[in-house]
Formats: C-alpha cells, structure tokens, sequence
C-alpha cells in the first residue's frame, strides 16, 4: 500500500479541475494537493491516478508521489466555503494526496523540451487512453526544469462501463489532441517501455490501490468471480495486458 499519513491544515481549494481538489497540510509536514473520495468522479478517478501515475513512475516518467492521506471532518470546520465542507465530510477516512510542486508553472508550447521526456509522457497516455492531455488542458508542469505529468483521473475509461478486453485493447488513440502529439513519436520508445511492462509490474501496481476503492461492481466481466478486491485487480491486469498486446491498433 501507499505510504499512510493523517491530514492536519486545509489551506485552500484548487479549482482549476472539476474535482474541487484541496492543498493540504500533513503530519509528516508535507503539502499535498488532495483528491476527495466525495468528489463527483468518485473512487474510480483515485483508482486510475494511482495505477497510472505509479506505473509511469516505473517507466521512469516525472510524476509526483503519492500518499493515502486520512481526513477528518474536522478538517474543514474552519473553511468558509459550504461546498468544500460537504466535500470535506463526504471525504472522511482515507483519500488521495499527491506531492504539491511549489514553484511549478503550467507547459506551454512555449517550452523547450527534450523529445527523450516528452515520448514516454505519449507513450503512456495513448496505452492507458488518458483523453485528458489537450492543449486546453495539457495536465503538465514545469518545475526545476523539469516535465512532470499529473492528473490521471481520466485514463482507463474501461472501468466506467466495463466491456471487453478486447474492446479497450483496440481501441485508437486521438495523437491530435495530445498537447505533445507531434513533438515525439512514441513509437521510438514502444520497444523499451513495453518490454518493463508485464504481469507482475502490474500487479505491483495495482496492489498499491486500497481494498475499499476496489468496490464490488456488477458490470465487471466475470461474474462468477468472487466481487472482492482480488477480482477487480485481477480485471485492470486482464484489461492493461490485453492493450499492450494490441499496441498496433493504439500507436500513431
């Protein structure tokens, strides 16, 4: 599992995404931006920023650790805002934190990057189909010069209305609405980051997701497989393997 910590001082809301994240202090005097479990995007966007977020970590890609960060509805007694209240309540027990960036700034097309950081960032995106990289939204910071990729909530849409593998697997990817699309070929690093990926990467992977948001769900295929947290990790695995086997449908 994740690193557990206990939140301690709610600073502020970030409203630029839809989830209402919060900055937050921690006990081990760390600022984390939060992702609520009472957000309207519910666990499954944790569950995907986790398994996304850790596996390009694997794939040597720059994105901020993550945490599983207790709230209590303490928390937000002193927040001004109704709205975040709700959300703080809604939220009690554990939810996402991931490492706040001080001093970040938001990629531009203005930037200078290297095309050996910015394939990989294509790579992932189009195997986990992330639709969540435009250049209206590009999800990516500048910090200590540096690409780091963040918000992955969007990615594994499979899991919002659960299919066949072979569904997800084939499924094209949309390279020009990818903010980075045209400034690398993912193809150039397909052979490497392929090769890192297999069962047990992501069964490591998926074992850092809690239990609790691994929640019984009738679409999930298999119904005769017990509705416990071992089955769903078993289906994101199935569903992962099957994509990457089908990398021809999915790379530019």
């Amino acid at each position: 599992m994740l690193p557990v910590i206990t939140a301690t001082t709610y600073l502020t809301a970030l409203r630029e995404g839809g989830s209402l994240p919060g900055l937050v202090e921690a006990d081990d005097s760390g600022t984390y931006v939060v992702k609520f479990t009472g957000a309207g995007q519910g666990t499954k966007a944790l569950v995907a920023e986790i398994v996304v977020g850790e596996l390009g970590r694997r794939l040597g890609i720059a994105i901020p650790e993550m945490a599983v960060i207790e709230i209590d509805p303490e928390l937000g007694r002193r927040e001004p805002d109704e709205e975040v209240q709700d959300l703080i309540k809604a939220s009690t027990g554990i939810n996402l934190a991931i490492d706040f960036l001080p001093g970040s700034v938001g990629y531009d097309r203005s930037f200078e990057l290297d095309r050996a950081d910015i394939a990989p960032i294509i790579w992932l995106d189009a195997y986990v189909a992330n639709v969540d990289r435009s250049a209206r939204n590009t999800n990516l910071l500048i910090w200590h010069k540096t690409l780091w990729a963040i918000d992955h909530g969007a990615c594994l849409r499979f899991h919002h209305a659960w299919g066949s593998p072979e569904s997800f697997a084939n499924g094209p990817y949309n390279y020009g609405d990818h903010v980075l699309g045209a400034r690398a070929d993912p193809r150039s690093v397909h052979d490497r980051l392929s090769g890192l990926v297999d069962a047990a990467l992501l069964e490591e992977v998926l074992q850092l997701v809690p239990d609790q948001w691994l929640l019984p769900d009738p679409t999930r295929p298999d119904p005769k497989a017990p509705p416990d947290a071992a089955a769903a990790r078993d289906a994101y695995r199935a569903y992962l393997l099957a994509r990457l086997e089908a990398a021809e449908k999915w790379l530019p």
